[in-house]
């Protein structure tokens, strides 16, 4: 006997605001029936519980209650000013940026001087410039078909970047795509990016989700990012998600590698209420070498969600993992990471790493990683920590003049330190140490 589960607050309202809000959402015919089938699949699958194994530490059904109207053709003024204070240690980094408010593009805010070897749009408009086949492709993902969160992606996307590296093209200053959360009323946002990265070329790609100082702290946004890296190619590729402590982020990563491909994956999570960033990563060429990392900073009651699946799909490849996290208060911090290799996959070497710093006993770390190995010529292996200050360390700083908060926050840095170090960008790490270092600054407060 089937029985049918009651759906909630939220999951009626994104139903229903669909109806209302669907003929101003970007694209033709074609993009229409994509997301009235992914609204279908979200409908049916509803949101993620505990009872789905790969969301048992992270329950949305239970923790977004209360819906947000969807965001479209969203008005609110935001000035340049404005967004130089908004970005903080970002406003510094020199190259290209795209800026999206509450959704949508800004093209009075955005600059692409710099931009050479690079073609760069807005979806929005090429969905709704572009013929049915071409905007049905845009529409559709190469994600898992049975995630409600990424249906709900391709249901709602108002906007996002269309970026393509030529074939050979190094591009010497990072690209930086701006999702920015303003004014008085929370809003539900849904952003989609799509990245070519061209045969031989090189690439520097930065996302930053922010929010306006002044603005409510209330917000969900709802983020995917589809990524192809052509043969030969290098790309290093960072997020940073950085808010005020109460809104909501939702993130979808999908990467394809080519053959010969090398791959650096960062991603930066602090001041968010609640944060799920999802990361899959499949190989379509041998050669190819995939090394992600992250840090996520979490105080209060706030709960970030790493998880991640490597798909060694193909032989001959390399995957490295490296996860930092500090939490305080009641934070929690969660990494799963599972790594795929096929029976085809020979020769494949994959290493996992977690490591979190508890600065609180009331602080919870949920680790889950997982090895699925059907070939027997392979080099993997994973591992996960968790441990307090050092207290002998912290002493001896101390006993030479330091004070206390300047040494806790010297060696919590000297922790993160070796994730931060896998960004190769230098101007992309010194960035996102001083969002971390701020973030340290004001521990205990």
């Amino acid at each position: 006997m089937n029985v049918a589960v009651m759906k909630t607050k939220f999951e009626q309202s994104l139903t229903e605001q669909f109806n209302h809000v669907s003929a101003r959402l970007p694209g033709g015919a074609a993009v229409g029936v994509a997301r009235k089938a992914a609204l279908g699949r979200f409908s049916a699958l509803g949101l993620p519980n505990r009872r789905i194994e790969e969301w048992k530490y992270t329950d949305l059904r239970n923790a977004l209650k209360e819906p947000l109207a969807v965001a479209v053709d969203d008005d609110t003024k935001v000035t340049v000013a404005d967004l130089i204070v908004a970005l903080g240690p970002l406003a510094h980094l020199e190259g290209p940026r795209i800026v999206f408010v509450n959704g949508g593009w800004r093209r009075e805010l955005s600059n692409l001087e710099g931009a050479e070897g690079i073609e760069v749009a807005a979806l929005g408009a090429t969905l709704t410039a572009a013929q049915d086949k071409i905007g049905e492709a845009l529409a559709g993902t190469t994600g898992p078909d049975n995630d409600a969160v990424l249906a709900l992606n391709t249901a709602y996307m108002t906007d996002g970047a269309v970026v393509r590296v030529g074939d050979g093209v190094e591009v010497g200053k990072p690209l930086l795509l701006v999702f920015m959360r303003a004014g008085n009323e929370g809003r539900f946002v849904a952003t989609r990016n799509v990245v070519s990265i061209g045969k031989g070329a090189a690439a520097t790609i930065v996302e930053a989700f922010i929010g306006l100082p002044g603005s409510t702290a209330e917000g969900q946004h709802n983020s995917a990012t589809e990524i192809l890296v052509g043969d030969n190619a290098r790309v290093t590729h960072v997020k940073i998600a950085a808010d005020t402590g109460k809104a909501t982020h939702l993130s979808n990563w999908m990467v394809g590698l080519g053959a010969e491909t090398v791959y650096r994956g960062f991603q930066l999570n602090q001041g968010l209420g609640l944060a799920r960033n999802q990361i899959f990563a499949t190989y379509h060429g041998e050669g190819a070498k995939l090394d992600l990392s992250g840090l996520f900073l979490g105080r209060g009651t706030e709960h970030i969600d790493t998880t991640l699946v490597v798909d060694h799909a193909v032989p001959r490849c390399e995957s490295r993992e490296l996860y930092k996290g500090v939490l305080d208060g009641e934070a929690r911090g969660i990494f799963q990471g599972k790594v795929i290799v096929r029976p085809d996959a020979q020769k494949t070497d994959g290493k996992q790493m977690a490591q979190v710093l508890m600065l609180s006993p009331d602080a919870e770390f949920d680790s889950k990683p997982e090895l699925e190995i059907y070939a027997d010529d392979v080099v993997c292996g994973h591992g996960s920590t968790a441990a307090e200050l050092d207290t002998d360390l912290l002493f001896y700083l101390r006993a030479r003049g330091i004070p206390l908060d300047t040494a806790r926050s010297m060696l919590i840095e000297s922790f993160v330190g070796e994730a931060l170090d896998r960004i190769e960008h230098e101007g992309v790490r010194e960035v996102v140490l001083e969002f971390a270092r701020g973030w340290l600054a004001n521990l205990g407060r």
